[in-house]
């Protein structure tokens, strides 16, 4: 195929440069993993400016099938790719390779996969003349006329079009599958046993800016959207994303820490929402139910871990007085809930954080001020979501609030501690209850995430404890094994919850698994990274603890990565806890 300078400087000015090869017959003959007998290449310029571009490629088998493959091409001006994503790329001269990762090497005959990259040129921006599938040239004719818009969906993805006017769900996931991320599921899939979880719904954190073309090869926003497409058919398919990289995010804990300082709020909109808010306001996307919760572990921060509480930390202090949590979570709702298809539930912690009543109205009061921050509104708030990688029960069936044990409340047991919740279920919707009393919409809902809350096994209670004491009654009974409810990082001896699913109690739009199970909190020692990921002691299985655990053990694994990495140990624990039991 050839271009001539005219028509490439067109197709530069409308922000799109395409390659196709039309049904061609490759020279050639094909095996499986080793050459396409034809093949078609969409090469799409996403954007440009200066000397930097971003590309979309398609690329569709038209031959026999394969079950991994190579695309190369070669430029004809001084192009360079810097970063990928959906497929490994390496450039050497002139000359580009990308290779599939593990999830995307199968084609069918007719089947198609895409990827991106950025990369930066000089002089012009020329399109490929040519490009190679497993060896073999995808040949065939150039359209004379070229298209003015770009396409609105890769050739694999069914057709797309907004939902019509005022039929946004009260509740999204009723009546809708939910996503599988392909990355996820692969992890547990390779781990013995755990092809009986891997086709489970997870939420998918962008969690750095990096995070949003995707790291180290892996998938970013628009490929999982892309994904979720084609796992949609002709249903409702929601996708859950996590929005989580705050200015100083998470100040009362180091290994949660992001990459952005305290004071960058700025580049918090600039560079990490607003190209969110611009993915995910394409219309190709229209068609999903885009579930974003947002901004975990950092509101509820404001109100218990700074100065005036014991739990205080200088850092938590920092934020408060610069407003940087109330400005990024008022402009995230505000940017992302002007997209007719996204549904944002904020962060609510859990029960074992803010079900004193000293914590608990509080926080609803400072949610509807950040909720309201930034030019959004309370109408930008589909519900919140609570327990979110954390491990509180759902249900804890053996002790209630208002039990007493020899004229002795639970209330003043050693565990609940004057707390006002036994369990999640029970705080989410009283939580619910507050926040419709101080003005949020009443068809609000809330999530619960049970991805590591089920504490099966040998350990789990099958009825109350003994009533020598209230003591004995509450921990004889109680499903949570943890030694305080202030114990957060991969807890010994928990295990999977209740399986995802839609409207499960009143006020509840879903129990979610928000925290990919097998991915560690923490590392359980101090490990050099470029994520801005810091070793909190919480994760250290030798550490006595502190006010926010009331000193006792941290109760966590020995052995574990950095958060956000895969933990085995600690996945193979969650399965041979799980309850209900797999």
């Amino acid at each position: 195929m050839s271009r001539t300078k005219s028509r490439t400087a067109l197709l530069a000015a409308l922000g799109l440069i395409a390659a196709t090869g039309a049904t061609a017959t490759a020279l050639g003959t094909a095996t499986a993993g080793a050459a396409a007998a034809g093949c078609k290449v969409d090469y799409q310029i996403a954007s440009q400016w200066n000397n930097g571009f971003t590309a979309n490629v398609t690329v569709t088998n038209l031959g026999d099938p394969v079950n991994s493959w190579t695309l190369g091409w070669n430029y004809a001006g001084d192009q360079k790719v810097t970063q990928g994503w959906n497929a490994v790329l390496s450039q050497s001269g002139a000359a580009v390779t990308a290779k599939n990762l593990s999830y995307n090497g199968t084609l069918a005959t007719g089947g198609s996969t895409s990827f991106g990259f950025n990369g930066t040129y000089s002089g012009t921006n020329a399109v490929p003349a040519t490009f190679t599938l497993n060896g073999v040239t995808c040949t065939g004719s150039v359209p004379t006329t070229p298209p003015t818009t770009p396409p609105t969906t890769p050739p694999t993805t069914p057709p797309t079009t907004p939902p019509p006017a005022g039929t946004k769900a009260d509740n999204p996931y009723a009546g809708a599958r939910v996503y599988v991320n392909p990355e996820w599921s692969a992890h547990a899939a390779a781990e013995p046993g755990g092809t009986r979880v891997s086709n489970q719904p997870t939420g998918v954190w962008i969690d750095r800016i990096a995070a949003i073309n995707g790291v180290n090869g892996g998938m970013g926003l628009r490929a999982h959207l892309d994904e979720a497409l084609r796992q949609k058919g002709d249903g409702e398919m929601v996708v859950q994303f996590v929005i989580y990289n705050l200015p100083g995010r998470d100040c009362a804990a180091l290994a949660s820490n992001g990459e952005l300082g305290p004071t960058e709020i700025d580049k918090y909109k600039t560079q990490y929402i607003d190209p969110i808010a611009a993915i995910l306001s394409d219309p190709k996307y229209a068609s999903l139910r885009i579930v974003t919760t947002v901004e975990l572990d950092s509101l509820p921060n404001l109100v218990t871990n700074v100065s005036g509480r014991a739990t205080a930390t200088p850092n938590c202090d920092v934020m408060k007085a610069n407003g940087n949590y109330i400005k990024g979570v008022g402009y995230a709702l505000n940017k992302l809930g002007s997209i007719p298809n996204v549904y944002n539930y904020v962060d609510a912690g859990h029960h074992g954080w803010l079900g004193w009543d000293d914590n608990f109205g509080p926080s609803a009061e400072l949610f509807k001020t950040a909720a309201t921050a930034e030019g959004s509104t309370l109408a930008n708030v589909t519900g919140f979501i609570v327990n979110t990688a954390n491990y509180s029960a759902l249900k804890e069936d053996n002790f209630g609030i208002g039990d007493t044990v020899n004229g002795v409340t639970v209330r003043q047991s050693t565990w609940v501690d004057w707390n006002r919740y036994t369990d999640e279920l029970s705080y989410a919707q009283a939580m619910r209850d507050k926040l419709v009393s101080i003005g949020f919409d009443p068809k609000i809902g809330m999530l619960i995430d049970t991805s590591r809350n089920g504490w099966g096994g040998t350990a789990r209670p099958t009825g109350p404890g003994p009533k020598t004491d209230v003591n004995t009654y509450v921990d004889g009974g109680r499903y949570d094994r943890r030694l305080n409810t202030g114990n957060w990082c991969n807890q010994a001896g928990a295990g999977l919850g209740e399986r995802p699913k839609a409207a499960p109690e009143p006020g509840i739009d879903a129990y979610v698994w928000m925290k990919p199970p097998g991915e560690s909190d923490g590392a359980s020692s101090e490990i050099p990274n470029d994520e801005g990921k810091g070793f909190d002691r919480m994760c250290d299985p030798t550490y006595t603890g502190n006010p926010r655990n009331n000193n006792n053990l941290s109760g966590a694994l020995p052995n574990a990565p950095l958060s956000g990495k895969w933990f085995s140990a600690q996945f193979q624990e969650l399965m041979k806890n799980a309850y209900p039991a797999l």
